[in-house]
């Protein structure tokens, strides 16, 4: 079992940036593959960031170079950097836990945080 605890989240204005943080609980943090999706009113949930069990990271299109997700395994806590934000990326942010490895499908992540909004205004 893993809870998952998102912090960070908050208003924001376009260009600005924001520093997500989702902490775990239990000691095998490092066996699950970690994930950041987010979901807008009336949109599905959808796949922004993953980091493998070798902090290997994915992004989704509208993330890359913009954002960053991060982990530290001693902590047991894994980071979602978003810079440059704009009203698009306006949002429930959640991360989401997998084991061994990584996806972009949320069906495929068994433990989930409680979402931290972010709204971006223009």
């Amino acid at each position: 079992q893993v809870q998952l605890v998102e912090s960070g989240g908050g208003l924001v204005q376009a260009g600005g940036s924001l520093r997500l943080s989702c902490a775990a609980s239990g000691r095998t943090f490092s066996m699950y593959a970690m994930g950041w999706f987010r979901q807008a009113p009336g949109k599905e949930r959808e796949f922004v960031a993953s980091i493998s069990l070798h902090s290997s990271t994915y992004y989704a299109d509208s993330a890359k170079g913009r954002f960053t997700i991060s982990r530290d395994n001693a902590k047991n806590t894994v980071a979602l950097q978003m810079n440059s934000l704009n009203p698009e990326d306006t949002a429930v942010y959640y991360c989401a836990a997998r084991r061994v490895i990584d996806s972009t499908l949320p069906r495929e992540y068994n433990y989930w945080g409680q979402g931290t909004q972010v709204p971006v205004s223009s």
